[in-house]
C-alpha cells in the first residue's frame, strides 16, 4: 500500500511538474493586459502609427502601448523589442509573452502578445487589432522567438 501511494505521488509530481513547463501561466496583470487589448479589436492598422495614439496601431506601437500600461518601457520597433526581456522557448510560452515573426522573410518584422491556447493578440496589416491562431500554417512558417518582458 505504501509503495503504491509513493509511486502515485511520484508519478503525479512528475506529471504536474512536466505540465507546468507547458502551462500558459497567467497573472492577474497579464490577464488584464489581454482583456484591455481585446478592447482595441478592430482598431485599424497604420504602418508607422505614432507611439501613444489609439486611433490606429502597427504591430509594435500596439505592444508598446499595451505594455506601457504595465510600466514596461518597450522600444518602438519589433526588432528592437525582440532584444528586451528574457528569451522563452515556444513550449514554455505564458500569457503576456511577446512573440516575434519574420513576415518579411528576412528579419523580425512582426510582434504579437501571446494570449494563451496558441492565440496571439496583435495589430495585423489586414485586420487591424485582432486575435489569430499562431498554430496556423502562416504564423508557424514565420515564427522566430519569444521574450518575457513582464514577470
Amino acid at each position: 500500500m505504501k509503495l503504491t501511494l509513493c509511486a502515485a505521488i511520484g508519478i503525479s509530481a512528475f506529471a504536474f511538474g512536466f505540465s507546468a513547463n507547458k502551462a500558459e501561466a497567467a497573472t492577474p496583470e497579464t490577464l488584464e493586459l489581454i482583456s484591455n487589448g481585446k478592447d482595441f479589436i478592430g482598431t485599424p492598422y497604420k504602418y508607422g502609427a505614432p507611439a501613444g495614439v489609439t486611433y490606429a496601431f502597427d504591430c509594435s506601437s500596439f505592444t508598446q502601448y499595451m505594455f506601457n500600461g504595465l510600466d514596461v518601457d518597450l522600444p518602438r520597433s519589433s526588432s528592437a523589442q525582440a532584444k528586451v526581456g528574457v528569451k522563452v522557448p515556444k513550449t514554455e510560452l505564458s500569457v503576456g509573452d511577446l512573440v516575434f515573426f519574420k513576415t518579411n522573410g528576412t528579419s523580425i518584422s512582426h510582434v504579437a502578445i501571446y494570449a494563451g491556447s496558441s492565440k496571439i493578440l496583435h495589430s495585423s496589416s489586414s485586420k487591424g487589432v485582432t486575435i489569430s491562431n499562431m498554430d496556423s500554417a502562416y504564423w508557424k512558417k514565420y515564427y522566430v522567438t519569444a521574450r518575457r518582458v513582464f514577470n
